[in-house]
């Protein structure tokens, strides 16, 4: 009987530290087949990784309306399965949150970047060779605290600072992203600076039914060369069907040349987790003797777990 109580207690006492805490294993495998030209290279076939990942994601609740929870996310390289950077390069963090808000700890992907270029890359997520390939600045995601503000009226807010730690030619960053939606429309901005770098940038969406358009501009100014980059992108969504085009074009400056990028997608949503789809895009550095120069036509699978 002794056994049975003991067995009894703590088989509650496991129950109740589960319903209280949780953990969860997540990810993304993300692979195309494409034909790639780069600057006056032949073209050539590759198989190619598109920021696939997996992670560890887990919460706790404290009580009284506190909660405490972490992320650890690994990003590999789906075409060949070894590791792409620091094996938990993509993020690495730790959080206390409440009617507060929440407070960060660690390593993860700057608000600022979310808040604008990612926000209006409903194609493939900013991922792989159709990814946003002019969005600049600098961008601190390691040894960093911030305060996330609560969501208010619509309105959300994040505030970053990164330590340089000491490290030679680091030096101390900041990020500062802030997000609104109020029905259809969605606006954004986001601003980093770490020594004489800097980046600010606004964004725009609005949904009209089966139609999304979004836009951001950005100023980028590095060592006080200052370059402007835009980016137009819109989706049209037919059952499972959605069709996206993306234009993007960058300043010439005493640094850089003129950029511009096109993209042409189409997605097949096969489930809310898995989709096949294809793209062309194509980068224009406007050289004459094309480099910089990139395009790609390509085919994938991705599947989130």
């Amino acid at each position: 009987m002794k056994k049975i109580a003991l067995v009894a207690a703590l088989a509650a006492v496991s129950a109740s530290a589960f319903a209280q805490s949780t953990v969860t294993l997540y990810g993304r495998v993300n692979t195309t087949v494409e034909s790639q030209k780069v600057a006056n290279q032949d073209r050539k076939v590759v198989v190619a990784n598109n920021s696939s990942r997996i992670g560890f994601k887990g919460t706790e609740d404290i009580g009284g309306g506190l909660k405490a929870s972490f992320v650890l996310e690994h990003g590999f390289n789906a075409d060949n399965g070894t590791a792409s950077g620091a094996f938990w390069g993509r993020e690495s963090s730790v959080q206390l949150s409440g009617g507060f808000g929440a407070v960060r700890l660690g390593n993860w992907t700057p608000g600022s970047y979310f808040a604008t270029a990612d926000y209006i890359s409903m194609h493939n997520h900013d991922t792989g060779s159709s990814s946003d390939a002019l969005y600049g600045g600098p961008f601190r995601s390691a040894n960093k605290i911030a305060y996330f503000t609560p969501t208010v009226g619509g309105f959300n807010a994040e505030i970053a600072v990164a330590a340089g730690e000491g490290a030679p030619g680091v030096k101390r960053g900041v990020d500062l992203a802030a997000n609104y939606v109020a029905g259809p429309v969605h606006l954004g901005a986001g601003y980093s600076k770490e020594g004489n770098n800097n980046q600010m940038a606004f964004r725009g969406l609005y949904e009209m039914g089966a139609v999304t358009l979004g836009a951001y501009f950005q100023r980028v100014d590095t060592n006080n060369v200052k370059r402007d980059i835009y980016r137009l992108a819109g989706m049209y969504a037919m059952g499972a069907s959605e069709f996206h085009v993306n234009y993007g074009a960058a300043d010439k400056t005493s640094l850089q040349a003129k950029e511009s990028q096109f993209t042409l997608g189409y997605n097949y949503n096969l489930s809310k987790r898995t989709k096949v789809y294809g793209y062309y895009t194509s980068v224009d550095a406007k050289l004459a003797n094309k480099a910089g120069d990139f395009s790609s036509l390509a085919a994938g699978v991705r599947h989130n777990f």
